[in-house]
Parts: C-alpha cells; structure tokens; sequence
C-alpha cells in the first residue's frame, strides 16, 4: 500500500507542474481571445488574433507613457485613486509590488543578497530601493532588503546594516523560486 500511495505522489509531482503550467497558459490566452472575438467580424478574425492584440497593446501603452503629456494624464489618474480610502491600498500595493520587481539596470535593485541575522543563519532576499532605508535610519548605513515568505504571496522588508548582507552569485529568478519554496528543488531527470 504504501508503495502505490508513493507511486501516486510520484505521478502526480511529474505531472501537475506542467499541467498547471499549461492550463494557465491555455486560461490566459482563451481569456484574451473572448475578450476580442465579440468586436471583430468573423470573416477578419483568426486564432490567435486576441493575445497578438493583447500584446501590441500593452506594447502601444508602454510606449505612451513614456509621451509627456501621457505621463502627465497618467500621474495625475494616479494621484487621484490614491485618494480613495479602500482602493488607494490596494491600488499602492499592486504598483509597489511591481515597482519592486521591476528590473533595473540603473539602480542597484534587484540584487540577490544574503542577510545574516545572527551567526549562520542567513535569509536570501532581494535590495530594494536605498531611499526609504535613508530617510528613515539617517544615523545608521541600512539598506532595504525585501524577504519573501516561502509559498505564500508576501513577505517582509527588513532595514538592516550593510555589513549584514551579502550578494550571492545567483540569478533573481532561481533566487526567488528557492525563497518561495522553502529550499526544496525537484529532481531534475
């Protein structure tokens, strides 16, 4: 019995991440498409013609805001939720978590560091922005450092001394897929 409960769990680890994986992708696109398929006349429409349009317009958007007077009407929206008591934290939250993971070459962002919290015992996190460390611990040098909880959405932003951390020689997508599982690697076959 309890190698066929083994031998289930075994099936189900070697199939359920490319199940899920595919599913999303098939739930993404099917979405894109239902939302195009009802304005476009039938005899223009193609497979695939939702996710092309939904790809050119979030290129089209990035692209516009980078235009002054776009930027403009774009800050000036976003000054404006902000003020709404509910919305204005949900809102802050989803711009600040993509802010965080925004990817910058210019900044030292996005570093993966190690932070010791007492002697061998280390979190990996990533550095946000120095700012917010400055303006709150003038006196001391911190830094920012963002610590994902493992499998959950969250995690907590610790201030802490410069010496404390230091850059591992890991790329932020691994980094962050060890921190979000707990350490735990699938045998690769």
């Amino acid at each position: 019995m309890k190698k066929l409960l083994s031998l289930s769990f075994q099936g189900l680890a070697a199939i359920l991440p490319l199940s899920l994986t595919l599913y999303f992708i098939y739930w993404f696109m099917s979405g894109a498409e239902a939302l195009l398929f009802p304005y476009v006349p039938q005899e223009y429409y193609f497979p695939g013609m939702g996710l092309l349009t939904a790809c050119i317009l979030i290129l089209l958007a990035g692209l516009l805001v980078n235009v002054f007077f776009v930027s403009w009407i774009v800050a000036t929206a976003n000054r404006q939720v902000e003020k709404i008591p509910l919305i204005k934290s949900v809102y802050g939250a989803i711009r600040d978590t993509l802010t965080v993971f925004k990817i910058s070459d210019k900044e030292n962002t996005k570093a993966v560091v190690s932070v010791e919290i007492k002697p061998d015992m280390h979190l990996i996190g990533f550095i946000t922005a120095d700012q917010v460390a400055t303006e709150l611990f003038k006196d001391d040098d911190k830094i920012g450092v963002y610590i994902p909880l493992s499998y959950q959405i969250g995690g907590y932003t610790l201030y802490v001394k410069r010496e404390q951390i230091s850059k591992l020689d890991i790329g932020v997508e691994e980094a962050m897929r060890i921190a979000l599982t707990g350490g735990v690697k699938a045998k690769q076959n």
